[in-house]
């Protein structure tokens, strides 16, 4: 069986990225639900690895971590102010429906 997406918020995402992909019945988890706001990018990076969630973020740190060779689930990354909520939900949501989380291992994709 093919195992579904879930994703990982990073604090710079709105919450309402994750109501809306919730309301989609989308598996997701934020920063915040974790109570983790200002923990460092690496263990961000390392905790959503091991929780098999790809991480999304408008932080290009995650994108250098990942070039630097650091094994992960998969990171999405946008420009900040130029993807919105609407951008975000489109997105993920159809990552959701065409990738599985084998696919996304290591994989970096730009919003």
């Amino acid at each position: 069986m093919v195992e579904p997406l879930r994703f990982y918020l990073d604090e710079n995402v709105p919450v309402q990225v994750a109501t809306q992909l919730r309301l989609r019945g989308i598996d997701v988890v934020t920063v915040r639900d974790l109570n983790l706001l200002g923990d460092t990018d690496d263990n961000h990076l390392q905790r959503a690895t091991a929780l098999e969630r790809v991480l999304c973020t408008y932080d290009s740190d995650f994108v250098e971590l990942a070039q630097s060779g650091i094994r992960h689930a998969g990171i999405v990354f946008a420009q900040m102010k130029s993807q919105y909520i609407g951008d975000w939900v489109r997105w993920l949501e159809l990552m959701h429906a065409v990738y599985s989380r084998d696919d996304m291992k290591n994989r970096i994709e730009f919003l």
